[in-house]
């Protein structure tokens, strides 16, 4: 899948271009407005980005996971080098100071992340201040025609460029979540 990104200063225009995107088959979870004027985006029924997406969040707490897990490998191998683990304690509280290291350490990743904007989207930030907004579409590789001509008749859209989309699965997901939301919300 890939992610192509657009620039716009027109919620109207971007609000039509979403129907039209969806009338041709793509679903909504594939559409984002990223703005910050979020109470104007919400006016305007668009699907904005969810706010753990603004934060480099996933990032951050993902690296923060593998320096805990080096962290508690480290812990449990020297415990294991040095015979620590041959006392009348055995594993247990190494076993737990590694525990507690991995889940600090994920804890300071997802804390740095939530301070800082998500990476994908800071190449954008001074065009975000200027009171733009970025639509991006994440589509597959069947899609691309069908987003190159719902489009095609917006010319007032500036193409920003392309990035790496959200795997499929989790999209799969997402539209599996939303369905369910809707059927019960249908009751």
């Amino acid at each position: 899948m890939n992610r192509h990104y657009y620039i716009s200063d027109n919620l109207d225009e971007l609000e039509n271009v979403e129907k039209e995107l969806e009338a041709s088959g793509i679903s909504t979870e594939q559409i984002h407005v990223l703005s910050e004027k979020d109470a104007e985006v919400a006016q305007h029924h668009l699907h904005d980005v969810p706010s753990v997406m603004k934060q480099d969040l996933i990032r951050s707490g993902r690296a923060g996971v593998m320096i805990g897990f080096v962290l508690a490998l480290l812990v449990l191998s020297l415990s294991y080098a040095f015979g620590l683990t041959e006392t009348s304690t055995g594993w247990l509280p190494f076993i737990f100071l590694a525990a507690i290291l991995m889940g600090f350490a994920t804890w300071e990743g997802g804390l740095l992340g939530i301070q800082k904007p998500n990476q994908a989207f800071r190449q954008f930030e001074q065009t975000l201040h200027e009171g733009k907004h970025l639509f991006f579409v994440d589509v597959k590789t069947t899609q691309e025609a069908q987003l190159g001509r719902v489009l095609s008749r917006h010319p007032n859209l500036q193409m920003a460029g392309t990035g790496r989309a959200v795997p499929e699965w989790l999209l799969a997901s997402q539209q599996k979540l939303h369905q369910l939301k809707r059927t019960l919300g249908g009751l």
